[in-house]
């Protein structure tokens, strides 16, 4: 089982000194699903007063600072070893009654996955996008309407960089035929609700790790998508990269919508101009593997 290094760095610039209110961090990975987290640390700049740690309403782990010192630079330097294993979505694990669409809940996973299911209002465009993934009676194969809707929007829609804060509405991102990693995820999580099947949002990171290469770079913070496939449970699908099952993506949090897996937000007290910059660097690397006897090998 390979071990994963991840060490994630968020530095904000001010131009002069300033007073810090509670940061909020979602940074240490979630240890279910096929991943287990065997050392995590923080280094936080200026020192916190005190780091509380928590879990939100789902289950993700969440730690609070709290800051005294004024400081014209706050940074966020977090490294942590993940035991990754791989989890695949084979056809033959999904459960009979759900091997084609469409298909129901039980009752116990409908009343359990009802907020991944809620969608805001009514999108017709959307709809009828979602609905070409079916046969013309409005059924499909549940292994390959899934498989097929990640895949088509990697081929058909383009993946680019959006440095500005929150997620697109579905409808636009279907529009503009383009996206960042979080609108594409939303977008197929639309899509997958207004089917009647239970998406979430993730965020966490994708292993992109150059082994020669010291710099804090070579991974990325990304965010793709879980469906709730009865037998298998929570599938990960990457619209961003076409990729299936968990192979080189670390969960750290899965929620109903983006704006609760924001990995580091906070506040200030000072002018609006004080702030200069956010930086962020990622380095996911493997570091080697965990033998049956539970020793790095």
């Amino acid at each position: 089982m390979p071990i994963l290094t991840i060490r994630h760095v968020t530095t904000y610039h001010y131009r002069q000194p300033v007073v810090f209110g509670e940061h909020r961090m979602m940074l240490r990975p979630r240890d279910d699903g096929g991943q287990t987290v065997l050392r995590s640390g923080i280094a936080i700049t200026p020192e916190p007063t005190c780091i509380d740690w928590t879990h939100d309403d789902f289950g993700n782990y969440v730690a609070i600072a709290r800051f005294a010192e004024r400081a014209a630079e706050l940074r966020v330097d977090c490294t942590i070893d993940v035991d990754h294993v791989s989890v695949p979505f084979n056809a033959a694990d999904i459960a009979k009654g759900a091997r084609s669409y469409p298909f129901a809940y039980s009752a116990g996973e409908a009343d359990d996955l009802a907020r991944y299911l809620t969608q805001p209002s009514p999108q017709p465009e959307l709809a009828r996008w979602a609905a070409g993934f079916l046969r013309d009676d409005g059924s499909a194969d549940t292994h390959t309407l899934l498989i097929g809707m990640t895949k088509h929007i990697r081929c058909t829609f383009k993946h680019e960089a959006r440095h500005q804060k929150g997620t697109r509405d579905p409808v636009e991102t279907l529009a503009l035929g383009s996206g960042s990693c979080r609108d594409l995820a939303m977008l197929m999580i639309a899509a997958m609700r207004t089917l009647g099947i239970a998406a979430r949002f993730v965020s966490g990171y994708l292993n992109l790790a150059d082994a020669d290469d010291d710099s804090i770079t070579g991974g990325n913070t990304h965010a793709w998508v879980q469906a709730f496939v009865p037998g298998p449970g929570w599938v990960d699908f990457d619209p961003s990269s076409g990729a299936i099952g968990s192979q080189n993506l670390v969960r750290v949090a899965v929620v109903d919508e983006p704006g609760a897996a924001i990995p580091v937000e906070g506040t200030f007290i000072g002018l609006a101009s004080d702030h200069l910059a956010m930086n962020v660097a990622v380095k996911v690397s493997a570091v080697g593997s965990v033998s049956q006897d539970g020793t790095l090998a």
